[in-house]
């Protein structure tokens, strides 16, 4: 099945955020954020480059909720990869990935920037599967080696909190869960989880 990358990229041409950031794309990472990368670091007394071991290149395993705010405990599990590069000296990133959930695959583009003035980074996603849509973003940072985002969201009309996780960071492997909450956040289902696996 071909994905529809020109869809994609034709929403990032008209998203000025997304065209500035495509355009400051730099010809490779700097020397020190891969060897940050490749070590897993999350610098807790730097903010700034908390994402840099995210770099790279991954096998990604996914697992999906079937049905989320359904009491459901059906998962369905997939496989995609992933590639993280560096923009802005450091100050953001973004990745590409392909997500090969069967029947419905689909390419993603997520998008980090980290704000001085806070000290927090955002966290935004878009894919082909509804092109020009850009997803509110989740606001977060880290703290003992786990990183927590928050943000809004609407699902099936519904108004939801989301949280993001990212945790488990090794050298070469981290995991990413995304949550719900209807209660404002007193309590939580976990409704995808991707299992990131390093290869470059």
């Amino acid at each position: 099945m071909t994905i529809p990358h020109d869809a994609l990229r034709r929403t990032l041409l008209r998203a000025p955020l997304l065209a500035a950031v495509a355009g400051a794309l730099p010809a490779s990472p700097a020397s020190a954020a891969a060897s940050d990368a490749a070590s897993g670091a999350t610098h807790p007394d730097d903010p700034a480059h908390a994402f840099d071991f995210f770099l790279g290149t991954w096998q990604v395993r996914y697992r999906r909720l079937r049905e989320r705010l359904a009491d459901n405990h059906d998962w369905e599990e997939f496989e995609g990869t992933c590639k993280t590069q560096p923009l802005f000296a450091g100050l953001a990133n973004f990745d590409e990935s392909t997500v090969n959930r069967p029947g419905l695959p689909y390419h993603g583009l997520g998008l980090r920037s980290f704000d001085p003035a806070t000290r927090t980074w955002a966290d935004w996603w878009l894919d082909t599967r509804n092109p020009q849509r850009l997803d509110p973003p989740m606001i977060g940072g880290f703290a003992g080696g786990v990183g927590t985002f928050y943000g809004e969201d609407e699902w099936r009309g519904v108004k939801v909190k989301v949280r993001g996780l990212w945790k488990d960071i090794r050298a070469d492997g981290l995991q990413w869960e995304q949550a719900y909450s209807t209660d404002g956040g007193k309590t939580w289902e976990t409704n995808w989880v991707s299992r990131y696996r390093r290869i470059a």
